[in-house]
């Protein structure tokens, strides 16, 4: 992960320019020289990108400070390893500070960014941090829209039991290790690739996997056809004899593999589609896992399951990281085996418990195609009958009575999405039996007149006592607990601080629904 550029820095007008600017600025953006970074201070330190940046910094031997809004278990933990967190923001911060990083997360006009860019030292993203930080390892990009951290994980997990130790940078934390990023003493580096905001064209990967291409991130690339133009120069940073693998399933991944070919790269494929170079078939979702053979890799069909993923966009997730793990010459049974135990990932399908016999999940679905999976495995966990293990007289993939209804409880992100995807985000909720919708998680937005979550439960095609927009927060876990019944399923999705009532939901289950029963 070598350095990208000979200039230094940000261009001046990126921090002005809208969104496009700042993806497009990321193609030019210089990687430093791990040795030039100094000391590094991190704004939003314990976020879930930024948390894994300064582990990895942390143990290669830097000094480490950030700070954050509040104290919280991420704030203990980086402080364990030796970083020095401040609580609130403070230009005072960069006092002791060689180089600052931030994402575009941050408001350009918040008063410790501004006073970083004014103070004449390095200010880099994110992505450049990082690909210092890892820049003596072997690269290994996980790419797309949607399913970079179930992918990721799922590779180093992998890596870890054929004994490879892999350094890692992921979206989420492993439940198997309780990190999500390690400096590992193998030869490569298993990173997610965020094309949000453009930062993953500050990698230079060996192998890539594009797992889909959707519209999304709007605000930061315009149009559909800018964020193909972003992925287009993701492929032109893959080694000229490296690899793509892409999902043959999803059209834009196809698109990007075709525009892949053209530059003379080498292209593998994954997908149920007959035409992909490595087959998926006989998908089954039970209430703990999924199951799923593959075709293409080896000489023999191939039966895998993973633990504690439901759904046929795990088993496609699962297969881009098994042929992967083929990539790397890892050993393929050891691979595959790790899985039947594996121990999920943080906000991706997380359980939380039982409350008066009702099922509370959370997931990280924030986009119309991923609540509409979501959900869809849900219903298929939901027909599982809520075993403990898959059922061994059913037809994988055949649809069983279900036990209870599907409760999702959804937390809109930012404003514009919400604007941008109204309808969309309608139709997926209308998958559900009950569709509760929370008010906007703002982020960095500012409101936009008319638009709240309301916006999206008026959408919705159910029977009007099965739509709720319940705008209060703290409202949320008793009027849940008020609608379910035993053997109901809730999952609540989106990207802000809902995962953060999934507790108090179980517990106003089991007061309300278990005193009821």
């Amino acid at each position: 992960m070598s350095p990208t550029s000979d200039h230094a820095g940000e261009r001046p007008d990126d921090w002005a320019a809208p969104g496009a600017a700042l993806v497009r600025s990321a193609a030019t953006d210089v990687v430093p020289p791990l040795a030039s970074l100094g000391r590094v201070h991190i704004m939003g330190i314990a976020g879930s990108g930024m948390s894994a940046l300064a582990r990895i910094l942390l143990e290669r031997g830097l000094e480490v400070s950030g700070c954050e809004a509040r104290e919280s278990i991420g704030v203990a933990g980086l402080r364990a390893l030796g970083a020095t967190v401040h609580i609130g923001h403070s230009p005072a911060h960069l006092d002791d500070t060689d180089t600052f990083v931030y994402t575009t997360a941050i408001n350009p006009k918040h008063e410790e960014f501004v006073a970083a860019r004014e103070s004449g030292k390095p200010v880099l993203r994110r992505a450049a941090a990082l690909a210092a930080a890892l820049e003596d390892r072997r690269c290994i990009a996980v790419a797309g829209t949607h399913g970079k951290t179930s992918t990721t994980s799922l590779l180093v997990v992998a890596a870890q039991a054929c004994g490879a130790d892999p350094s890692f940078a992921i979206g989420g934390n492993l439940y198997e290790t309780g990190k999500n990023a390690h400096l590992g003493t193998g030869s490569f580096a298993v990173v997610e690739a965020d094309e949000s905001d453009g930062s993953f064209l500050l990698t230079r990967p060996s192998a890539a996997v594009v797992t889909n291409v959707e519209a999304d991130h709007l605000e930061n690339h315009g149009d559909l056809e800018g964020i193909f133009r972003a992925f287009e120069l993701f492929v032109d940073r893959i080694d000229t004899d490296g690899l793509l693998l892409a999902c043959a399933d999803d059209t834009g991944a196809r698109r990007v593999a075709e525009y892949a070919r053209s530059t003379g790269r080498r292209v593998r494929t994954y997908g149920v589609r007959d035409d992909a170079d490595v087959q998926v078939a006989g998908v089954g979702t039970h209430a703990d896992a999924v199951e799923f053979t593959v075709t293409g890799l080896g000489t023999a069909p191939r039966r895998v399951r993973v633990g504690s993923l439901i759904g046929a966009h795990m088993a496609l997730n699962a297969t881009a990281a098994l042929v992967l793990a083929d990539h790397l010459g890892l050993d393929l049974d050891t691979a595959a085996a790790s899985w039947a135990a594996f121990g999920g990932v943080h906000r991706r399908f997380e359980s939380h418990g039982v409350g008066g016999g009702v099922r509370v999940y959370d997931d990280y679905a924030h986009h119309p195609t991923e609540i509409a999976a979501s959900l869809t495995a849900a219903k298929e966990a939901l027909a599982d009958g809520g075993a403990s293990g898959p059922h061994p007289g059913r037809v994988p993939g055949s649809q069983a009575p279900r036990t209870g209804r599907l409760i999702a409880v959804f937390q809109p992100g930012t404003y514009s999405r919400t604007q941008t995807f109204a309808r969309e985000f309608a139709q997926a909720m209308a998958l559900a039996d009950i569709a509760i919708v929370m008010d906007i998680f703002p982020a960095r937005e500012e409101p936009i007149p008319g638009v709240t979550g309301a916006t999206i439960s008026r959408l919705i095609e159910l029977p009007a006592e099965r739509v709720i927009y319940e705008p209060r927060y703290d409202a949320v876990p008793e009027r849940v607990a008020e609608l379910a019944q035993p053997g109901d399923l809730v999952v609540t999705m989106g990207i802000g601080n809902v995962y953060l009532l999934c507790d108090e939901i179980r517990d106003a289950c089991e007061r309300t629904v278990g005193g009821a029963a």
